[in-house]
């Protein structure tokens, strides 16, 4: 079970008020509701978070339900990646329940309404419903279908529930006020019709509840105390008030309160823009790295730990603002650099020849695997004439203050010698093709040779034993423009091939490792097989993150 938050929150400061003054039950029960309609993104982690330990933190429960009040949209993909997400993040729930477990409660619900004269059957269209609720300030005007008898809205209710109407021609709404400064108590529609099979219910129902009146209805019918959601339903919490006074079944019924949503920098948290970008091919599927789905980041490499951290440290908020995303690579890279060992890789690779050194001979390289943690020990790394080093670390005319390899220059090669490189050989189109180095034999890392100063130290592979590792470099995947609009960013993926240390040739999907100088990154679950090593970069290096 994952940690309980401890530190001190507006929610739980409502919680342990309405438990002395007696307004809930004692025992906490909350419930995390998505609807099945796409995948989870980094936001809803937030909320899966926030439920979960707060019911954790009462010895309370926390319920899976599923608002599954719209089946035009939703789908049973949706609801294996929610569960597969809920577990990952280190949750367990206490019931998996359905909206749609209600329809009939829910039915008899509305029929209790109509029969006080709470909700009638409305022939305007959805344009005309619009137009008739009036403006923020301006009053609605009233359906000239409001005034029906209490059985002529039963028996058209009855009739819509029979499928004797099409989609849209009737609908069912709540009787509160058209003048009501809250435009969602203008009457809202509370039923619509919608000629569709439910994978729940099947082909039982042609009507189905707006979210608005099924929500309270559901959180009281399972006993819910705290229906704790975005800050964006803040404006329907009377009309949530009203369905459950209206109905008035419940002792104690739910109380909502709501919290700021997460908003990341440089990242979209709309689920319809995120299933665009899925249609339309824009990225490879829901679990694409680049994108901010729970499915994203798990591929990418993120920890739940990680996850977990993050939402505890941005806390809970009663005003929406904005989290720079730095602050999620840093807790990534703060939980993976105590869990991960270092290996060396070299991308656009440089061949470096050590014209001193043996032909034939080959030594093992004692390298520690981590610098963070000791305990994690060394690895034995081969060593011969013939090396890669990264392109980064060799500049022909260095610039200033530039302590790597440059001719002339000395460099420490990590774990190994002191190298000077010579002499530049080039291709025929003015590439390289190789530096012509020297090694001092004196210096063999532990030696007391090796204790002598020099500015540079660069990480290399031996080339007779290199592995080719195809590297996913990954940016964000949203940019600005010059005009500040929010743009899908065209270096959002660069894909490169370089050469690893022998052992990740064994590597494993999900294996993640520190690629020396460079970051943090795992062996991808889906293209990595025998024959290839694919690696995600998971978030680069920095020494700490600190707020812009």
């Amino acid at each position: 079970m994952a940690e309980v938050y401890e530190t001190n929150n507006f929610i739980h400061n409502a919680i342990d008020k309405d438990l002395e003054e007696g307004k809930c039950h004692e025992d906490i029960l909350t419930r995390f509701p998505p609807e099945p309609n796409g995948y989870l993104h980094i936001g809803h982690a937030k909320s899966i978070c926030l439920n979960f330990t707060t019911a954790a933190k009462y010895n309370g429960k926390c319920n899976l339900r599923y608002d599954d009040t719209n089946p035009v949209k939703e789908d049973m993909e949706y609801v294996r990646s929610i569960e597969e997400d809920v577990k990952w993040l280190g949750f367990k729930w206490d019931k998996r329940l359905w909206a749609s477990d209600y329809f009939d409660e829910m039915y008899e619900c509305a029929v209790q309404l109509i029969k006080e004269g709470k909700a009638y059957v409305c022939d305007l269209t959805a344009d005309q419903i619009r137009e008739y609720r009036g403006t923020l300030k301006e009053p609605g005007k009233e359906s000239p279908y409001r005034n029906r008898t209490v059985e002529e809205n039963l028996q058209l209710f009855e009739e819509m529930r029979e499928g004797k109407y099409a989609d849209g021609e009737k609908v069912l709404r709540a009787r509160i006020d058209m003048a009501s400064p809250n435009i969602n108590m203008r009457d809202p529609v509370i039923y619509r019709i919608a000629h569709a099979s439910h994978h729940n219910t099947g082909d039982k129902w042609c009507i189905y509840p707006m979210y608005d009146f099924a929500h309270p209805i559901e959180d009281a019918i399972e006993g819910i105390t705290h229906s704790i959601c975005t800050l964006e339903f803040e404006d329907h919490r009377p009309l949530y008030d009203w369905v459950l006074q209206a109905i008035g079944k419940w002792e104690k019924p739910p109380r909502q309160i709501e919290f700021a949503r997460l908003n990341l920098t440089n990242t979209v948290m709309s689920k319809r823009y995120l299933k665009a970008m899925v249609d339309d091919g824009r990225v490879d599927g829901w679990d694409d790295p680049r994108m901010p789905t729970i499915a994203g980041i798990r591929r990418r490499g993120y920890t739940p730990e990680a996850v977990r951290d993050f939402c505890e440290r941005i806390g809970v908020a009663k005003a929406n603002s904005t989290v720079e995303a730095d602050l999620l690579d840093a807790c990534v890279r703060d939980d993976l650099k105590t869990k991960v060992e270092n290996r060396n890789v070299v991308e656009n690779p440089i061949k470096v020849v050590i014209t001193n050194y043996p032909e034939d001979k080959t030594e093992m390289m004692e390298i520690e695997n981590s610098r963070e943690v000791p305990e994690m020990g060394s690895r034995m790394v081969p060593f011969s004439r013939e090396l890669w080093v990264d392109g980064e670390d060799f500049m022909e005319v260095p610039a200033k203050k530039y302590f790597r390899l440059f001719p002339g220059n000395e460099v420490r090669f990590k774990g190994a010698y002191f190298l000077t490189c010579n002499e530049v050989i080039k291709n025929e189109d003015g590439t390289i093709r190789e530096l012509l180095c020297t090694y001092d034999p004196e210096t063999r890392s532990g030696s007391e040779g090796a204790n002598r100063k020099v500015k540079g130290t660069i990480h290399w592979v031996d080339a007779a034993t290199a592995v080719k590792i195809k590297i996913r470099n990954y940016d964000y995947l949203m940019i600005d423009d010059e005009e500040g609009n929010s743009i899908m960013n065209p270096d959002s993926l660069v894909e490169t091939y370089g050469y690893a240390e022998p052992s990740l040739g064994e590597a494993k999907p999900g294996e993640r490792f520190q690629f020396f100088r460079k970051g943090f990154y795992i062996a991808d679950s889906e293209l990595t097989t025998d024959d290839e090593k694919v690696f995600n970069k998971i978030v680069g290096l920095k020494s700490s993150w600190k707020k812009k």
